[in-house]
């Protein structure tokens, strides 16, 4: 039986659990910032390293107690060291390697975005090899292609911004309160997609681009002041998915496989959820998410993350650092 200890500090949400086997979730504990960060429009690294400072060894400490763990039975500490915010990552990276001196047990080092993609694994037992995976973030947006769980290669990404960067730039234009991402979904389901707005090109047959997108929203909002904000919204998400699950199934239908994972914080949105389901019925291809409440940043798919290291001898030293741009 391994016990990793996860630790997510990327962002604005410190998180801890303690999973088993890469497969049982036993504890977990999230404290959000996105109240504090709202009266900014945005997240302020300063203030989330802070709030970071002051709850990390509160959730240690609560996980341990519900699960009644003696710490000394922890095999493994799994923690973020990139990509994010360099202070935030810092903090939790601190921690992880005082507490993995203090109890002697081996540091693993993960990347938060195969951290999203073992969200989905964490849950779904029912995914063959190989597979495709559209990883959608606030800062990534890319395609991979998977022979196994350690044996993975990316097929394309955007060149500009990623979907969920495109989702709260255009939310800010709408005067959307943040997190921008979650509001347009929201107020879209009181819209209707009646506007057709431009699909980028890219070179990569797999890559992505939304920055043209994005600034075809803001002229046209300035030609159009009186269009409804949620037909607007509407429209620009309807537009999204779309480019979103079209490439996707491109790339599943080229490499012939049938099981398509979907993970990062926009695999919570309701557009690209109904649309697989609509695509998947008609090409004979399965689509797989995580839950909803691990779609966003949690220590959960950390500490998965971690067991394959685990497993594969993978350690860090103390030497590990934040790396702000860490690529997958």
């Amino acid at each position: 039986m391994a016990l990793i200890l996860g630790v997510e500090s990327s962002c604005d949400e410190t998180s801890v659990a303690i999973v088993e086997n890469g497969e049982s979730v036993l504890s977990e504990k999230t404290a959000s910032q996105i109240n504090i960060h709202a009266l900014y429009g945005g997240v302020v690294p300063e203030i989330a390293s802070r709030y970071h400072l002051e709850k990390i060894s509160i959730l240690v400490k609560m996980v341990f107690e519900e699960t009644k763990i003696d710490p000394k039975k922890i095999s493994a500490i799994a923690v973020t060291y990139g990509p994010g915010l360099v202070g935030p990552l810092l903090v939790g990276l601190s921690y992880a390697k005082a507490l993995s001196f203090a109890l002697k047990v081996p540091l693993i080092g993960v990347n938060h975005m195969i951290g999203h993609l073992n969200a989905v694994f964490l849950f779904d037992k029912n995914i063959d090899f190989p597979c495709v995976v559209l990883m959608i973030s606030g800062a990534h947006t890319e395609i991979v292609y998977m022979k196994s769980m350690n044996n993975f290669g990316i097929l394309g990404k955007s060149i500009d911004d990623a979907a969920g960067e495109a989702f709260d730039k255009v939310a800010r234009m709408l005067d959307l309160p943040y997190p921008g991402g979650p509001q347009i979904d929201k107020i879209s389901k009181d819209g209707k997609p009646i506007y057709k707005f431009t699909k980028p090109k890219t070179v990569g047959k797999y890559d992505f681009s939304f920055s043209g997108l994005k600034t075809h929203i803001r002229y046209f909002l300035k030609d159009n002041p009186r269009a409804k904000v949620e037909d607007v919204a509407a429209s620009f998400q309807e537009t999204v998915s779309s480019i979103l699950i079209e490439k996707i199934v491109k790339a599943a239908k080229a490499y012939n496989v049938r099981d398509i994972v979907i993970a990062g914080g926009v695999a919570a949105n309701s557009a690209v959820r109904r649309k697989t389901e609509e695509v998947g019925r008609k090409n004979d291809l399965v689509f797989h998410f995580p839950p909803l409440r691990y779609c966003t940043d949690n220590a959960s798919m950390i500490a998965a993350a971690g067991w394959h290291d685990y497993k594969a001898g993978k350690f860090a030293d103390f030497n590990l650092n934040a790396v702000p741009n860490l690529e997958v």
